[in-house]
């Protein structure tokens, strides 16, 4: 029987003082969807999420940082669509350049910590969501 390989996992967010998220992985590839396709909408599609769900997420994370994270244009002949503010463009890179590296090192102390015991792999994926 071979034997089972361990791969260590974690997760950040920010909270503020009342326990409520204000930004975390979900947050994250949201604002990344937008950037990419340029509308809520079309990044709920492509997430397979509800418009609603997005939006809500967004506007409680605009609500608890009191800064917007979208220049909206309203639809009509032209179509609507949103871009990130400087901040969320900040926010989605700071974001991405922590977790990375706590990922590594979270990697990192796993094998070595629970190695001696445990068939503990890393994740060679470089910069991956899990």
């Amino acid at each position: 029987m071979d034997k089972p390989e361990f791969f260590a996992r974690s997760k950040i967010w920010l909270e503020d003082s009342h326990g409520e998220v204000v930004f975390g992985l979900g947050r994250y590839r949201i604002l990344k969807t937008i950037k990419k396709v340029g509308s809520l909408n079309a990044a709920a599609k492509e997430l397979k999420m509800g418009y609603r769900a997005i939006w809500a997420r967004i506007h409680a994370t605009e609500a608890r940082l009191g800064q917007p994270l979208l220049k909206k244009k309203a639809g009509g002949a032209s179509g609507g669509g949103s871009q990130l503010t400087p901040l969320a463009e900040d926010l989605v890179e700071r974001f991405d350049k922590i977790r990375i590296s706590v990922e590594k090192k979270t990697d990192l102390m796993f094998e070595k910590d629970l190695g001696k015991c445990l068939a503990i792999k890393t994740c060679k994926k470089s910069g991956s969501t899990r």
